[in-house]
Formats: structure tokens, C-alpha cells, sequence
């Protein structure tokens, strides 16, 4: 077990997945670490899809969470602090002193994501975001990333491979965004991911220096300001640019023996809701279709999206 934080965000309304993706996690998850800590944003959203159904949701959360601490002594729940003391500690530590948005412009967290970092008892933090699925696994493979951002100063932080393996080793993204980094199953990214990553809290912060909070483009800084969130870029576009700026990169592998990977449901459907049980139980046994392998998002063969995309279709139309 090593000296390691998993971190997971979660808010009131990522209940309905949560009930059944959090336990999945701490099952694939919880063997390789020394502390899990369940940060918990009970700060509303305005205006977006960040911000449903909460009051309904909140004590359902919190009732998930008590029922997980009583069962492990390793599990520690926080609330986000947004006092004007820990905005400014925060603040002084990854941004230099300068502004710390509390919400991206879409009402997504973003306060949070530091404030989690900043919480974990050990340096090495693994965060999670609520709805990731993960497979494969490895117990070992939270020690490897450990020691490949040790032992290479290019990199700021270590990820899961998106998706279950190809076994041409190849993987289902544009080639603009990434490169081969010599190992099999092994891919250097320019672009920084929030829903999973493994950093050393101190040397991310020492790589990529203070970092800066950007304004979003003004169309999006309106619509933020009109439903009343801030009129900020989300956080991982701004560790993305000070990446490129700096020559680092953020590095997906699999590992060793059957290794780690993640899926990310990207909706939430009826259908999505009713299948999954039966998706978290194939991710975990590794029942795969080849359709699905190399793929980060849940592809159609293991959810039927068609209900999504006629309500999307429709809202479209209605515009």
C-alpha cells in the first residue's frame, strides 16, 4: 500500500452515479492507498447542469459518505472551504496570489479541485472525478506513476490509459494530441485531464509554477455572467496552456501485468441509470467489446446513447 491520497470530487448532485461508481472505485482503487479522501462541494452552481436536483441530493450524498466512512477508517470526508482564509491560502500556493475562481464559467468546479489536492494527507494525490469507471485493476500501478514522475522532469502528472487496451496497442484519439512514449500501451499528452491524475503535490507545483487564472472566451464569459457563475476558462485549460508553454506533459500508460484504464460515461440517460450495474460489472471483470477498446468515453456497444442524442437533437432544434 503506498503513501498515497485518492481524492475524489463529488457535489449533491452526482448522487444517482456516485451510489454505485464511489463503491466501484474504492473496490479497484482503495487496496493501493493509504488514505481516501471524499471531498464533498455543498456550494451551488447557478444556471447549469452542475446544479440539479441538489437539495433533493444532498442528504442522499451525505448518507453515502457516512455509510463508507463507518465501513473503512482510511475514508476521510471534507467539505469545500470557501472562507476568505483558505481562498487566500490556496491561492498563495498554486497561483502566486493572484485570483482563484471559485466555479469555471460553466458552473463546474474548480476552487474544489485545488482545495482536494491541497487537503491530502500525502503528496502523491490520485483524484478521481464521481463518474469515472475504472479497470484493469493493478495494484501496482499507483507506485509505477509514482515513480515515472520521479524520475522524469517532463512530466507533471500520470493517468490511467483512457480506455481498455487495444491489443495492436494502438489507442482511439486524434494523433494531433498525442505522441508514443516508447513503452508499450504508454502515450504523452500536451493536454491535462481533471477527471483522473496522479500527482506529487510539490513538484506540480514547483513544474509548473504560479499558475494564472484565463477569462473564457466572451461568449461563454456572457452566458457564465447571465446565469451567475464566474466568467472563467476551466482549470484543466490553464495547467494545458502553462503545459505547452513549458515543454511538459502529462503521461497515460497502462503498466504492468493487467494494468489500469478508465472509462468516462460522458451522458446521463435512463437507459445509462438502468445499465449501469451490468457496465460497472464488465468493467470490472474486463468484458470488453472491441468496439469499446481504445475508446475513453463509454462507446454504444456497451450503452445505448440513442435516447441522448434524440434529446439533444430535439433541444437543438428548439433554438
Amino acid at each position: 500500500m503506498s503513501a498515497v491520497t485518492l481524492q475524489i470530487n463529488l457535489a449533491p448532485t452526482d448522487h444517482p452515479h456516485a451510489r454505485l461508481i464511489l463503491p466501484h472505485q474504492l473496490r479497484q482503487l482503495g487496496p493501493s492507498v493509504r488514505e481516501i479522501l471524499l471531498v464533498l462541494d455543498l456550494h451551488r452552481s447557478q444556471g447549469s447542469r452542475f446544479a440539479e436536483a441538489w437539495l433533493e441530493r444532498k442528504p442522499k450524498m451525505e448518507a453515502l459518505l457516512a455509510e463508507l466512512r463507518a465501513a473503512d477508517p482510511r475514508v476521510r470526508v471534507v467539505e469545500v472551504d470557501y472562507s476568505p482564509a483558505t481562498t487566500q491560502a490556496l491561492s498563495e500556493r498554486f497561483f502566486g496570489g493572484s485570483r482563484l475562481p471559485m466555479k469555471d464559467s460553466r458552473g463546474g468546479p474548480y476552487h474544489s479541485y485545488f482545495f482536494g489536492v491541497a487537503q491530502a494527507a500525502h503528496r502523491h494525490v490520485l483524484h478521481l472525478d464521481a463518474d469515472m469507471l475504472i479497470g484493469g485493476g493493478s495494484r501496482s500501478w499507483v507506485t509505477e506513476a509514482a515513480e515515472q514522475l520521479a524520475a522524469r522532469e517532463e512530466l507533471v502528472s500520470c493517468s490511467p490509459l483512457s480506455g481498455p487496451p487495444r491489443a495492436d496497442g494502438t489507442i482511439g484519439v486524434d494523433a494531433r494530441w498525442y505522441e508514443p512514449d516508447g513503452a508499450p500501451q504508454a502515450f504523452r499528452f500536451r493536454r491535462f485531464s481533471s477527471r483522473v491524475f496522479l500527482v506529487d503535490r510539490d513538484v506540480m507545483t514547483r513544474r509548473l509554477g504560479p499558475l494564472r487564472a484565463r477569462l473564457a472566451p466572451p461568449i461563454h464569459a456572457l452566458r457564465a455572467l447571465r446565469a451567475g457563475n464566474p466568467p472563467y476558462r476551466e482549470p484543466e485549460n490553464l495547467v494545458t496552456r502553462t503545459m505547452a508553454r513549458k515543454g511538459l506533459w502529462r503521461l497515460d500508460f497502462l503498466g504492468t501485468g493487467p494494468g489500469l484504464w478508465t472509462l468516462h460515461p460522458q451522458y446521463r440517460s435512463p437507459t445509462f441509470y438502468a445499465r449501469l450495474p451490468e457496465l460497472i460489472a464488465r468493467v470490472e471483470s474486463g468484458d470488453m467489446p472491441d468496439a469499446q477498446r481504445g475508446q475513453e468515453n463509454v462507446h454504444d456497444s456497451l450503452v445505448d446513447w440513442s435516447d441522448v442524442r434524440a434529446a439533444r437533437k430535439r433541444w437543438w432544434h428548439r433554438k
